[in-house]
């Protein structure tokens, strides 16, 4: 006897059958489900399996990060803590530089300053010490009296006078300009005593 497939040997029992036995579709189509279920499972079988292998490499994944994370974390917080704090301290020194430059250019300020005083202290110093040396040196004075001048030189002086005085000067007589003092004499008052 010839051994028929599955699918075949049914096909020929339901030809045979003359009566539609309802029983029979029925076993039949729960042979048919048998079937594929069980086909299912064996196919199902490994992917199970990877899915196993998979939920416990998860499972270690997530102790790992429930062990390290934390620190992790914390260490990342602590260096950012840091390293605004490293910003504020340069920011700081560069402030702190800058002021110090300040000075020391305000010090420099001064310093030509202070060194241009000397140089005109020293000049005023130095002419006079050549003045004190010029008149010390010379032989002798060489001073001008009015009687030692020529004559077309000499000018008159200018009289002044008290104006609560009673002499005999009129007192509304004008003094030639070239006589005039440039600037104004002084008159005294008489004081009562």
């Amino acid at each position: 006897m010839r051994l028929l497939p599955i699918p075949v040997l049914l096909i020929q029992i339901a030809r045979s059958a003359t009566a539609i036995d309802p029983l029979f579709w029925l076993g039949l189509s729960l042979l048919l489900v048998a079937i594929s279920l069980t086909a299912v499972l064996v196919a199902a079988v490994p992917a199970f399996h990877e899915l196993a292998r998979a939920s416990r490499s998860a499972e270690k994944l997530f102790d790992t990060l429930k062990r390290d994370l934390p620190p992790t974390l914390e260490a990342i917080r602590l260096t950012g803590l840091e390293i605004s704090d490293l910003t504020d301290d340069v920011s700081d020194g560069v402030k702190s530089a800058a002021q110090i430059a300040k000075q020391v250019d305000r010090s420099l300020d001064r310093a030509k300053e202070q060194a241009r005083s000397v140089e005109v202290n020293t000049r005023s110093v130095f002419t006079g010490v050549k003045a004190a040396w010029k008149t010390f040196t010379r032989s002798t004075p060489n001073r001008h009296s009015r009687d030692r001048l020529p004559a077309e030189s000499r000018q008159p002086l200018p009289t002044y006078f008290n104006k609560n005085s009673d002499s005999d000067f009129d007192k509304d007589t004008v003094i030639p300009e070239e006589n005039r003092l440039k600037s104004p004499p002084f008159y005294f008052d008489d004081e009562e005593e």
